[in-house]
């Protein structure tokens, strides 16, 4: 059962291969980019193209082949040079062995393979914890098992949770960034690069990521194994209008019971602002929590900001004015899901965007 095929970020594509056949596509990348664009999908797509038996120069655009062992491989989440870490939850023994990191993500690669590749973004429970940076730089001193190389994709990079005492693993990680061995390729993404270390965005080249045009996201959308995994997440919409409602992030679909709830979430804030008073704003801040800006509460930033585009859409006929209010409180979102990124309480955020917002659509 293979993973869905890329789509979509073409012009990257051809310049990341272009990087690759000319021998100078950077160690370390880090992909970054809007929530739901496809990055991590982006990442295993290079992987399998720089562990494809062909030589690069002689396939057609440089694209993997799709045929050979190590194509079928990386597309079933099987090969064992291609190495996917993502968040996950704390595991219950305090100090897990890289042995147990890998059963663990073993065990969510293949959940995720039989969604074809598609999932929802992380939960705030979640997080790259110190043993899995461990298990990742044991794994990377390693000899490639079947490939030339190795080639590491590094999720969410932004949840990378520091803990007392984990300054020898820390400086572990930033050493092979800087200087990974000779036959690894290391790929980091993130939906908040803010968020990162700054030592760790010094040893990274940084690529942006867009989102998709409306056709690209359409295209994938059509395919069958996605309406398989959106109708088992309850979403039963026609697809041109998911299509429009994701803003160029059909990832943004994908994840059932968190969507919805950062959807919900969402909607409670548009809500205050629009039809309540003040103790209705309030509310709609302080049900946010106190701490933990990230996780639940981005992917609530993320939601609210789509909301805020189908309310500009929706009214730019009846009501030019919301339509433009609208459409700049979209600026206040975005620049609230920058502030989330650094140790802000969630409540005193929202009590701000709030107040913007109805600054703006009041």
């Amino acid at each position: 059962m293979p993973i869905v095929p890329l789509h979509g970020h073409a012009a990257l594509r051809r310049r990341l291969l272009e990087a690759a056949s000319r021998d100078v596509l950077p160690a370390s990348l880090l992909l970054q980019g809007p929530r739901g664009v496809g990055k991590q999908r982006l990442g295993l797509w290079l992987g399998q193209a720089l562990l494809c038996e062909g030589p690069m120069g002689e396939r057609p655009d440089g694209e993997p082949c799709g045929r050979c062992r190590h194509c079928r491989y990386a597309v079933e989440l099987t090969h064992p040079d291609l190495h996917w870490y993502f968040p996950r939850p704390r595991l219950k023994d305090s100090d897990p062995s890289p042995a147990d990191i890998q059963a663990d993500l073993a065990g969510a690669r293949t959940d995720r393979l039989e969604r074809h590749g598609l999932y929802g973004p992380s939960s705030g429970l979640e997080g790259l914890f110190v043993a899995a940076v461990r298990s990742l730089v044991q794994q990377a001193a390693v000899s490639p098992a079947l490939a030339r190389r190795k080639v590491f994709v590094l999720g969410d990079a932004d949840r990378l949770v520091a803990q007392e005492g984990s300054d020898q693993a820390a400086n572990a990680l930033l050493k092979l960034l800087e200087e990974p061995p000779a036959d690894t390729v290391l790929i980091l993404t993130s939906s908040e690069p803010g968020a990162l270390l700054p030592t760790i965005r010094s040893r990274v080249v940084a690529v942006r990521v867009a989102p998709l045009p409306p056709a690209d996201v359409a295209a994938l959308l059509e395919r069958p194994e996605v309406q398989e995994v959106l109708k088992a997440d309850g979403q039963r919409d026609p697809v041109a209008a998911l299509a429009e409602r994701v803003g160029g992030a059909p990832g943004a679909l994908f994840g059932g019971a968190a969507g919805s709830a950062a959807a919900a979430s969402a909607q409670r804030i548009l809500d205050a602002v629009t039809r309540g008073g003040r103790p209705e704003r309030l509310k709609a801040a302080f049900v946010q929590g106190a701490a933990g800006a990230r996780g639940a509460y981005s992917d609530t930033l993320d939601a609210l900001t789509v909301a805020l585009r189908d309310l500009a859409r929706d009214t730019a006929a009846s009501d030019p004015r919301r339509a433009l209010g609208a459409a700049r409180a979209v600026d206040a979102v975005e620049r609230a899901k920058a502030r989330a990124a650094g140790n802000v309480s969630p409540q005193l955020l929202t009590a701000q965007l709030v107040r913007e917002l109805a600054g703006e659509l009041g």
